[in-house]
């Protein structure tokens, strides 16, 4: 069965990593052919690849990651006709251990697609959708790992209330963990379906136009997949690896990840922000490890085309010339709920 694939904020993405004009108005494609080592980490059907092939020179390279079989096997055959393509089928958490192994010390662009792409969501197979019936799948690489099925077979009351509650932001989560628990006496929980019936029979208010699963498919995919773990490795690897000039553009689409991506960039853009009030002359407070390029939203236009591009944000930023090391970026980067736990007093008295 054939899947109808858009990639989102396709122009502006590529326009983040080639353009010498973009945040400034300047029109896109204002570049010439580049040459350098860019990366696309999550592949999908190709989308962004095939755009910033067409805008790189000859002698480029184009390194492409991906979890997904099926976006391996649609990336192998690219490579078929364009050289400049080198294909990985791992996420792009490990990027710095592929960089290493190809002896690429660093490269001039990383872009990063986050979530699940259109054509697993749209492949009831898949499991990733509480709209078509399917398998409770969720996995991104389906050759391994525990699947959404397996876990809710597995995991007590307590952690799929944490992983709701976390990742889905629900706050229906400790009814929906019981709900599961509960399920499972009777029998197996095994297909899409019958998790969004009974998470809607638990949720019983929810925002207009959203199902009431919505969130708690989020939360089991992300949990499953460990995206946010992923994401947090991802990011000190892209900055570290980046040349001076070199951009890091990073597309989310929702909240907690975006969270992520914004924190990690105003930390790298501001690290004496800590010490602004403090008596350091200025030649003595931590210099900017990149400049804040931009932030860019699909327009009503490409909104009105694809309904799914509605949520997604793109941040950009550049590479200073400031040394950077792993140890130092890492740091800047906390998964969602850390920095909060760790302002938040110690409870005393009764629970």
């Amino acid at each position: 069965m054939a899947y109808s694939h858009r990639t989102v904020l396709l122009e502006p993405a590529i326009d983040a990593l080639l353009s010498p004009g973009f945040g400034r108005g300047a029109a896109s494609g204002d570049a010439p052919p580049l040459d350098g080592v860019y990366v696309d980490g999550t592949f999908g059907r190709g989308g962004h690849s095939r755009l910033l092939l067409q805008r790189l020179a000859p002698r480029a390279r184009l390194l492409v990651f991906d979890k997904d079989p099926e976006a391996i096997a649609v990336a192998q055959a690219l490579r078929q006709t364009d050289a400049r393509v080198e294909v990985v089928h791992d996420g792009f958490a490990t990027l710095a251990e592929q960089l290493d192994h190809l002896q690429i010390p660093a490269v001039d662009g990383v872009l990063l697609d986050l979530g699940v792409s259109s054509p697993q969501i749209d492949d009831a197979a898949r499991g990733f959708s509480f709209m078509r019936d399917g398998p409770l799948d969720m996995r991104m690489d389906t050759s391994r790992g525990q699947t959404a099925a397996q876990w809710l077979a597995e995991a007590d009351q307590e952690q799929i209330k944490e992983v709701i509650a976390h990742y889905g932001e629900e706050r229906f989560a400790f009814q929906i963990a019981k709900a599961i628990v509960a399920y499972r006496q009777s029998g197996a929980l095994c297909t899409t379906a019958q998790l969004a019936q009974l998470v809607a029979g638990v949720v019983r208010t929810r925002e207009k136009g959203q199902h009431p699963a919505t969130r708690t498919f989020q939360a089991i995919r992300i949990h499953i997949n460990a995206e946010l773990a992923q994401l947090a490795h991802a990011l000190p690897a892209a900055l570290t690896r980046l040349r001076v000039g070199g951009r890091l553009a990073v597309i989310s689409f929702h909240s907690l990840e975006d969270r992520m991506v914004k924190q990690c960039l105003a930390a790298a853009a501001r690290p004496g922000q800590a010490q602004a009030r403090l008596p350091i002359p200025e030649k003595d407070m931590p210099q900017p490890w990149v400049t804040l390029l931009g932030r860019v939203q699909a327009d009503a236009a490409e909104v009105g085309e694809n309904v799914r591009s509605r949520s997604a944000v793109l941040r950009v930023a550049r590479r200073t010339a400031e040394p950077l090391s792993l140890e130092q970026a890492a740091a800047l980067v906390s998964l969602p709920g850390q920095a909060q736990a760790a302002r938040r007093p110690a409870r005393r008295g009764r629970r």
